[in-house]
């Protein structure tokens, strides 16, 4: 098992299934001692990155996860490969298992963030506990997103009223092998949120 190392006198973070660096340096920024987890590399060549499974790791001494878990088996968007490729269902089961095993870490604070999910994966993972969009948090795109919380508060929106000319730029998005990758991507406006009520 990894172990991340520790800060004495602040909040220790840990965002996994993320290589962007986006949460994790929207929490750095705020004095945060956060580090990030994914199968890839980091984007910026980070040295609080680590590239391995969650499941290696260490958790003792960590006050807040963020996750971003694939949702390609759970997400709505996506339910009908399951009827048109049965041989998926082993994998929406297996996407189950790692959804739920993050929510029941051992961390105080746990947020699980992932689009809406279909009526199978609502089957076995429960309701989220907020909806937000992008555009609530100062970008200019509508984005469903739902957050899974344990021991957070709501984020509190800092747009309540959406604004003319908001954009499905992410839903939109050509075919390339850079889209789901894309896709997955947060908001710098809601890592911001997430960075300065949580962190």
């Amino acid at each position: 098992m990894q172990r991340i190392a520790e800060c004495d006198d602040g909040m220790n973070a840990i965002v996994i299934c993320e290589c962007s660096d986006t949460v994790t340096n929207a929490l750095i920024e705020r004095g945060v001692n956060a580090h990030s987890c994914d199968l890839k590399p980091s984007e910026h060549n980070s040295p609080n990155h680590f590239q391995c499974d969650f499941r290696d790791l260490d958790y003792t001494g960590i006050d807040l996860l963020i996750a971003h878990p694939d949702c390609t088996r759970l997400a709505n968007s996506g339910v009908r490969w399951l009827h048109e490729r049965p041989e998926l269902w082993e994998d929406f089961l297996d996407a189950v298992r790692i959804f739920n095993l993050i929510l029941d870490l051992d961390v105080p604070k746990i947020c699980v963030e992932n689009p809406i999910h279909h009526k199978y994966a609502r089957q076995y993972i429960r309701k989220y506990d907020q909806l937000i969009q992008p555009w609530q948090f100062g970008d200019m795109e509508s984005k469903a997103t739902c957050l899974w919380l344990k021991g957070l508060s709501l984020l509190t929106p800092i747009i309540t009223q959406k604004p003319i000319g908001v954009k499905q730029s992410v839903w939109r998005e050509a075919p390339s092998p850079e889209r789901k990758t894309n896709r997955a991507r947060t908001f710098k406006g809601i890592a911001q949120a997430m960075a300065t009520q949580w962190g």
